[in-house]
């Protein structure tokens, strides 16, 4: 996924916890540097919305 607005480690710290406090998301890493985020996560608890949802109400953009 991409998340092109990520500047700072803080910026890769509040998109990780956002999407790990979602039922069913395993594991996040986010790189503010390239604004990628790599997920492992369960299709079948967590949607597409699920992850825009948690990403923008922490404040960022999700690109797909």
């Amino acid at each position: 996924m991409r998340v092109p607005d990520m500047t700072c480690g803080h910026c890769e710290m509040s998109v990780q916890e956002a999407l790990e406090e979602l039922e069913g998301v395993e594991r996040s890493k986010a790189d503010h540097a390239t604004g990628e985020v790599e997920l492992t996560y369960d299709e079948s608890r967590v949607t597409d919305e699920d992850l825009r949802g948690a990403i923008e109400e922490a404040g960022y953009t999700l690109r797909r």
